[in-house]
């Protein structure tokens, strides 16, 4: 019985080390000297250094003088961090969708884009499509006293190609860059 029992916990205590210990501190030393941003979580800094956030976390813009991102089902919060399950037919889903439209439609610019009235998969997603950002860039130059053509300018600065998919652009960024305008 020993024979079987102890070869079998030393095996066992082997692999905790290698997989629970050495591995992870080995991936995190690489992942520190090839891609300190990213392994740091991609933090957002101001001018001052201070962090205003991370590129891969949407933030509760709040106010018409910045752009806004997707609802969050988990009211931005990292921990609460997952789409809102509800169906197509659910009538609460409905009727968050109904006055998020209703209170960001603009009878100048028609219907309100898909993208500003669903959560996404995480509920935390920081991107949207450019005519997403585009739809809002009134309400923002109103709120701002900015002309329309500058925020149509930090727009097209702001849009990113991913190597795959559609254009998107970081909201946080593209609030940063406003909020760079005012200084």
């Amino acid at each position: 019985m020993n024979a079987y029992v102890r070869p079998a916990l030393s095996l066992a205590l082997l692999m905790t080390v290698l997989t629970g210990a050495l591995y992870p501190l080995a991936v995190t030393g690489i992942a520190q000297l090839a891609f300190p941003s990213q392994a740091n979580g991609s933090l957002v800094r101001d001018d001052q250094g201070q962090v205003r956030g991370s590129a891969l976390i949407a933030q509760d813009f709040q106010g018409d003088g910045w752009f806004h991102s997707r609802p969050s089902a988990g009211a931005f919060a990292t921990v609460a961090s997952s789409a809102s399950n509800l169906s197509p037919s659910n009538p609460a889903l409905a009727e968050r969708v109904k006055g998020d439209a209703a209170a960001q439609y603009q009878a100048q610019q028609g219907a309100v884009p898909l993208a500003l009235l669903t959560t996404s998969g995480s509920g935390l997603d920081p991107h949207l499509p450019p005519e997403a950002v585009a739809y809002q860039i009134p309400r923002v130059a109103a709120a701002r006293q900015l002309p329309v053509e500058r925020l149509q300018g930090l727009l097209e600065e702001a849009t990113l190609q991913p190597l795959v998919g559609p254009p998107v652009v970081n909201v946080l960024a593209l609030n940063q860059a406003l909020e760079n305008l005012s200084h």
